[in-house]
């Protein structure tokens, strides 16, 4: 088999290419070809051959057929690789100690559409790693697409092409999603990371490290890293997910971001900007079309940690909430911003704190400024913003005493002897919640994000 210009590329990152054959008497290639109704084709092309001696196996197109991803083969997602045809269920799994590679010339990206699911569970020792194709020391921001999950859970912001449920195309062209199911079950996303991803696809449209689109709370998202994505690290548009231990270090604009009715919930969280790069740690919205769209987004996070870079003009807001967003931010630990730790815009999101909707309890902020108005209609004020924030109980203006929340390449996100991040915090009601007493994302005797996390720049 002819060597190609990406199996090159691709032989540089694997340890395992060599020059000889595969110890049976030559090249050997495995073609598996699935056509479904609409003729849409999937290819994957093993080759244990002269080039890559463990084999190389290629993805592209639509996968309508089970598939196992094992962890002796290297993968490649060439261009769009989607899951399913939004008819019937298919499911991808993927073995714990996988690479997933996103091919850097086709902007490969992976796609599960409504109904089907990804089952990807590694393990702290194992992690599945979403990566670029290109050679460790030049991979970048951008390199492929990302990683997203279209679910049936409900939305609030509808296309033209809505029927009985409201429904919405996503950007990058990445498939309907939103539905009326709020337990709908795209899967499985337990130690997984991202890295390198966020193509852009067109001006203002960017594909996010994980973007869960209208994805159910049957969902398990537990142990989640994004890391060194163009776009937002997570975003939750619409849907009910719910996830656990989330790690975006050095993203090229939001950490976290919700928005089209978001109801689902986040515990264990930290996110990281780096100097060169970023913009809010936290991104709120409910509508930006319409304020007081239903379902209207009201998501409870409780246990984050938001670290923006103070030498830097890059880190805007620890958290800007606006769109008329409600929710609940329980032991938020905001430091490290720029303009400000703690914004609120557009006068639907006042009314969401003057109602009591969008509270904010155990809260500590630590910044040079600590609360800004963002509302280009003055009709909140810095005043506002810094009564919304006393009004919650045990919310604190204070010096964070992280350990070394700045540090790129072996930060520590736990907080030190005698910071007040060690007391004070009180996990909400919700039986998704667990018990935990300190304030911030990181449990000072237990770092959940040693181990099977990166820093790698590039």
């Amino acid at each position: 088999m002819q060597k190609t210009t990406w199996l090159a590329g691709l032989c540089a990152v694997l340890v395992a290419c060599g020059g000889g054959d595969d110890g049976a008497g030559g090249t050997k290639t495995i073609t598996k070809t699935v056509t479904n109704n609409n003729t849409n084709t999937v290819t994957i092309t093993t080759d244990a051959g002269a080039e890559c001696a463990d084999g190389v196996c290629v993805l592209s197109g639509t996968i309508t057929e089970d598939l196992t991803l094992t962890s002796d083969v290297q993968w490649l997602l060439r261009g769009g690789v989607f899951i399913g045809d939004d008819l019937g269920q298919t499911t991808l799994t993927i073995e714990p100690g996988t690479t997933i590679y996103g091919e850097n010339s086709t902007g490969g990206m992976l796609v599960v559409r409504r109904g089907s699911k990804l089952v990807a569970e590694g393990t702290a020792d194992q992690p599945i790693v979403f990566t670029s194709s290109k050679a460790p020391g030049s991979r970048a921001r951008g390199d492929w697409g990302g990683l997203i999950l279209n679910g049936r859970a409900p939305i609030n912001n509808c296309s033209a092409e809505t029927t009985d449920v409201c429904q919405q195309f996503g950007e990058g062209g990445t498939g309907f999603f939103g539905g009326s199911d709020p337990n709908d079950n795209s899967g499985v996303l337990t130690y997984v990371r991202v890295e390198f991803a966020g193509t852009l696809i067109s001006p203002d449209n960017e594909l996010n490290g994980i973007a869960f689109q209208g994805v159910g709370s049957g969902t398990e998202i537990d142990h989640i890293q994004v890391h060194m994505n163009a776009d937002d690290g997570v975003e939750f548009f619409g849907g009910t997910a719910q996830a656990k231990h989330v790690l975006v270090t050095g993203v090229g604009d939001d950490g976290i971001d919700w928005t089209d009715g978001w109801t689902g919930a986040v515990q264990f969280a930290v996110v990281q900007q780096y100097a060169d790069s970023g913009d809010n740690g936290i991104e709120a919205d409910n509508n930006g079309e319409n304020n007081d769209a239903l379902p209207r987004s009201q998501p409870i996070l409780s246990h984050v940690t938001v670290i923006g870079s103070p030498d830097s003009t890059a880190s805007d807001y620890g958290a800007l909430l606006r769109d008329g967003t409600a929710g609940e931010l329980h032991n938020v630990v905001l430091t490290g911003f720029n303009d400000a730790c703690l914004a609120l815009s557009n006068l639907a999101t006042l009314d969401q704190a003057d109602s009591g909707a969008l509270v904010m309890a155990g809260g500590v902020v630590d910044c040079a400024k600590n609360f800004e108005s963002n509302d280009g209609n003055g009709d909140i004020t810095d005043t506002d913003v810094a009564d919304f924030f006393a009004s919650g109980p045990n919310n604190t203006e204070a010096e964070a005493m992280l350990s070394d929340p700045y540090n790129q390449e072996a930060p520590n996100f736990a907080p030190m002897s005698g910071s007040p991040l060690l007391t004070g915090g009180m996990s909400p009601s919700d039986a998704f919640f667990d018990a935990a007493s300190y304030r911030g994302g990181v449990d000072p005797a237990n770092d959940w994000t040693a181990g099977w996390t990166t820093s790698e720049p590039n």
